[in-house]
């Protein structure tokens, strides 16, 4: 959860407690649209969520909508906004929607973004309202939430007005890609965050579109390889513990490659892995290829990778000091792990590797067949 509501200093909280009774008490101005003040004029925005049958591509489209526009509004760069959106819909735990009813078609569309932001933080934490939707009341709380729309409502609800107010928020900070990391973890207040943001926007940036969903097998399809579901099998080496992967079992030097769009995280020894190196997807996802023999040249931490590329070379690195080699068979170790915010875990990535090479041999079929 962010954790902007905790640095309110004791002073302020003094003299809110002491005006709530007063606000709510004796001002019926705030309990009215009519009376929300308005602090900005916005270019007329839309935001009108996906309805059903719509397919992802189509939600997609229709939010980088929503992010150039806000982005033309508040000059905060497109990719930023998405990246934070992807970041929160990345941690959140999975919903199912509920069925919209047709008996009530006057019911909220879904929303575009995923963006949700905790009551005690968009209305403030001291507002005996926790559903105040009123800028004057919520700001003077030192509540998050402001008017995108311009009809007088912060609403939690609306993409816009939620998309505003994180632009608010990062203003304070500056335009500079520092200080738009600044910003987002003085909202989050977690390191962790901050550094998956910057990956994400670094990536839409480069490539200019949402879709990064490509995937390619990690080693050359047609080539001489074996592997087997591994997962969770014993390894004693270094303590007890279990295998958090797939091994394939390569000839050494047989090259390793990107089995997405992402961004290098890690690089270089790790006593158990030998050479390793880290790339982290769109989708928050950690793709560890480990034992390596050795790197590709040009890739360093911070780089962008594309499904297919060559990031390595199987080897028999690990086990020891930097430079041990050949304590057991050339493979190449594969695990996948996902960062839900707090913890990072792994998953068995044996039926992804199974998908993904199954795929690739599809294509690789029919493209022998138009020949």
């Amino acid at each position: 959860m962010p954790a902007l509501f905790r640095s309110y200093n004791t002073r302020r909280t003094l003299i809110c407690m002491s005006a709530a009774a007063l606000l709510w008490g004796s001002s019926p101005a705030m309990s009215t649209p009519a009376h929300a003040a308005r602090y900005h004029k916005l270019p007329e925005l839309t935001s009108s969520g996906p309805v059903a049958g719509d397919s992802k591509e189509a939600a997609a489209a229709a939010r980088k909508v929503l992010y150039e526009q806000m982005s033309a509004a508040t000059g905060i760069p497109w990719f930023r906004f998405a990246a934070i959106d992807q970041y929160e819909r990345s941690v959140a735990k999975k919903k199912k929607s509920p069925a919209v009813s047709e008996a009530d078609p006057a019911a909220a569309p879904a929303r575009l973004t995923g963006i949700s932001i905790p009551a005690p933080v968009w209305s403030g934490p001291l507002n005996p309202n926790q559903e105040d939707k009123f800028p004057e009341s919520i700001t003077f709380f030192g509540g998050f939430g402001r008017d995108g729309t311009g009809d007088g409502i912060a609403d939690p609800g609306n993409d816009i007005d939620v998309l505003y107010s994180m632009a608010e928020h990062l203003l304070k900070y500056g335009r500079s890609a520092s200080d738009f990391s600044i910003g987002v973890w003085e909202y989050y207040h977690n390191g962790r965050a901050a550094q998956r943001i910057a990956q994400f926007a670094k990536l839409y940036e480069h490539f200019g579109r949402l879709d990064l969903s490509g995937s390619a097998f990690p080693l050359p399809i047609g080539t001489n390889y074996a592997y087997r579901s591994t997962w969770g099998t014993g390894r004693s080496w270094g303590g007890a513990r279990i295998h958090e992967g797939t091994d394939l079992f390569a000839p050494h030097g047989l090259t390793v490659r990107s089995t997405c769009f992402g961004v290098v995280e890690t690089k270089g020894w790790n006593r158990y892995g030998g050479w390793r190196i880290g790339i982290r997807d769109i989708e928050n996802r950690y793709h560890y290829y480990a034992h390596l023999m050795g790197y590709e040249k040009s890739l360093s931490r911070g780089d962008i990778v594309i499904p297919g590329q060559t990031i390595g070379w199987v080897g028999s690195s690990g086990y020891g000091s930097p430079g041990t080699q050949g304590k057991f068979p050339p493979h190449l170790h594969y695990g996948i792990y996902r960062d839900r915010g707090i913890t990072e875990w792994a998953f068995d990535p044996y039926p992804l590797l199974k998908q993904w090479e199954n795929q690739e041999f599809r294509q690789l079929k029919k493209s022998k067949n138009k020949k």
